[in-house]
């Protein structure tokens, strides 16, 4: 767990009210029994190993080592327990930071749906193949907040859609106002779609898009997340390269830091994509469908083929990186390799001197802010990226000028020191 978690809060009053969140927002039966038992197993350890009655970082990084629940620990088939566990940790020290509770993605598959919501949901995602033409990421990113908003009119007795009211519209929004505002935003236009269709459709018999609030998030509202060069090379000397696992995560973290690529085209590279001809890699961007073609260098080239010939499991698959146990499967498709770049960071030590993104994504951003301090053009960084829009390169721009004031002399000191 993080280490950040320091909260002096007794554990059975902590899940009490974890447990009665739940219960508000919905969750199935099965869900509140399995989160339940992981919180009672968890006091139960702390009366145990006489860790008091407070919520900590360290009773909680022990209880997972424990039950062996740690990062990569979890993965391989019959660890489906240990998973949750992991889960149920992590929700309830989120909650403790925050007093908020977001679903995780893995407990929307034990959502309970009545039949005749199940069969308008698959209609729904019929119709957005067909008529809206959807990428499949986007789709099942819809699909799943849908499925979250379905449950939350379930747990409300709504019994079937035509009885969707606006309060519990309203209701479900201020239920998901603990997330980002351009998460907020984008729950409500899938939201908005899902009712538009059921107007359509003839389900309601009003068109309720229009009781959704309208949710404003300015382009530049957020400043990207950039890692200084000293951690960024922490990081990378952190990492086990003798192990099959460190060679994977090595090329994964390359690719991302030097050449910039998203989690989701890191994680969907295929063999065919690396050119060791021309030595470039060229693939089709998940996000933008637009084709983009980057060099494939010295450092990243050693780095794939020592993962591909003395770390790759040898299998059918054609993805480049599969995971390290059997059945040595591709990365699932919602799976957006934040716990290998947590995993390393962990073991390097590395804490952040402000609260930041730390997930791989966090590297991309880190090059191209790098790229703009060496007066790269913004078209060549855009070329990069492989942005479509030259207005997604310069938001870079603003990280840069926050970073310059971040280490600008506050005006009191300077006249104190004169």
């Amino acid at each position: 767990m993080e280490q950040t978690c320091s909260e002096n809060l007794q554990l059975g009053r902590l899940v009490a009210d974890a447990r009665d969140e739940i219960d508000r927002l919905g969750y199935s039966r099965r869900s509140r029994s399995r989160y339940r038992a992981t919180w009672e197993h968890l006091i139960e350890f702390s009366r145990e190993k006489e860790l008091g009655d407070e919520l900590s970082a360290n009773l909680l990084t022990r209880f997972l080592e424990e039950h062996r629940a740690m990062d990569e620990q979890v993965n391989g088939s019959g660890n489906d327990w240990r998973r949750h566990m992991a889960i149920g940790v992590k929700m309830l020290a989120d909650f403790a930071r925050t007093g908020r509770i977001e679903r995780a993605i893995m407990d929307v598959q034990s959502i309970d749906l009545l039949p005749a919501m199940q069969n308008t949901l698959c209609d729904y995602e019929q119709y957005c193949k067909d008529r809206l033409q959807l990428r499949p990421s986007t789709l099942h990113r819809r699909t799943i907040e849908l499925k979250i908003f379905l449950g939350f009119l379930h747990s409300r007795k709504a019994r079937a859609l035509d009885q969707i009211q606006a309060a519990d519209l309203s209701e479900f929004v201020s239920c998901r106002d603990h997330l980002q505002p351009e998460t907020v935003a984008r729950i409500v236009s899938d939201v908005r779609s899902f009712l538009r269709f059921l107007t359509m459709r003839g389900i309601l018999q009003k068109d309720l898009s229009v009781e959704l609030p309208k949710v404003r998030v300015p382009r530049d509202a957020t400043i990207p997340s950039v890692w200084d060069q000293e951690l960024l090379v922490r990081l990378l000397r952190a990492v086990d390269r003798s192990s099959a696992k460190g060679k994977r995560d090595y090329a994964i973290l390359l690719l991302a830091c030097r050449l910039g690529l998203r989690a989701g085209d890191i994680r969907t590279l295929k063999l065919d994509n690396l050119r060791w001809e021309d030595s470039t890699i060229e693939i089709t961007q998940g996000k933008t469908g637009a084709p983009l073609t980057l060099p494939l260098t010295n450092e990243v080239g050693e780095a794939l083929i020592d993962y591909l010939k003395s770390g790759r499991p040898q299998t059918t698959h054609r993805e480049v990186f599969l995971k390290v146990n059997p059945p040595f499967d591709p990365f699932r498709e919602n799976n957006n390799l934040y716990d290998i770049v947590t995993y390393w960071r962990r073991l390097a030590g590395i804490t952040f001197r402000t609260p930041q993104r730390r997930g791989l994504h966090s590297l991309r951003h880190t090059l191209a802010t790098r790229l703009l301090e060496k007066s790269t053009p913004f078209t060549t960084i855009a070329e990069i990226l492989g942005h479509t829009s030259l207005e997604s390169t310069r938001i870079y721009a603003k990280a840069d000028v926050e970073a310059l004031r971040g280490v600008a002399l506050d005006q009191e000191e300077v006249n104190h020191a004169s």
